[in-house]
């Protein structure tokens, strides 16, 4: 299985590629620019193209980019992407003096990438950190994942599993994505108040 990492040059998209590479997964970074992207896959020993070239050859697409420019990247890619699945992990968040706030929209990105798309979308892995998937252990922690394409959830969950020490959990419907995306926004304020890296843990499953 191929996974294009859309926005692999950044923190994040590069430290999940990284990780995924590093499990044996088929990674190929995507960027607006062919060259950033080949001398971030030549660092990691994987392969880089623009992103359309990269969704256009996947099986699992991953959008990494920020979330300010997830909506107009997935417009630009619709065609590329196809029918592929979608994995978003992207969070709008809103940064305040007094703190950080989760959006105030009605629905969640992912939600609204979903109507932007042919492709079916799931969510997750809001609660990782980009220094704690770039450290030199995977972080002991679990991955949260949800959306309502069986198929697709089953990938998104299978990579995650990948990502963590911890287990890669089925968080129930795209729907839930509107709880994780605001999540992340708990996780940024404990991070700034202790000074951390906080992750999640979740107790009590068989």
């Amino acid at each position: 299985m191929r996974v294009a990492v859309v926005g692999g040059t950044g923190p994040f998209g590069r430290a999940l590629a990284e990780r995924l590479h590093a499990a044996g997964v088929d990674v190929v970074i995507g960027s607006r620019d062919a060259e950033r992207a080949q001398a971030t896959a030549l660092a990691l020993d994987c392969s880089g193209e623009t992103n359309g070239a990269a969704c256009a050859d996947a099986d699992f697409v991953i959008l990494a980019v920020n979330a300010d420019a997830a909506l107009d990247t997935a417009r630009e890619l619709r065609s590329d992407i196809g029918s592929t699945p979608v994995l978003c992990v992207a969070s709008e968040l809103r940064f305040t003096k007094a703190g950080v706030f989760p959006s105030t929209e009605a629905a969640s990105l992912a939600e609204q990438l979903q109507d932007v798309l042919a492709a079916p979308v799931v969510a997750g892995l809001h609660s990782l950190a980009a220094a704690s998937l770039g450290g030199e252990e995977r972080p002991d922690e679990d991955a949260l994942i949800c959306g309502d394409d069986p198929d697709a959830k089953t990938v998104a969950l299978e990579l995650a599993s990948k990502l963590t020490t911890g287990r890669a959990l089925d968080a129930g419907p795209l729907a839930s994505a509107r709880a994780l995306e605001g999540l992340t926004a708990v996780i940024v304020n404990l991070n700034r108040r202790y000074k951390g890296h906080a992750g999640v843990r979740i107790t009590g499953l068989g």
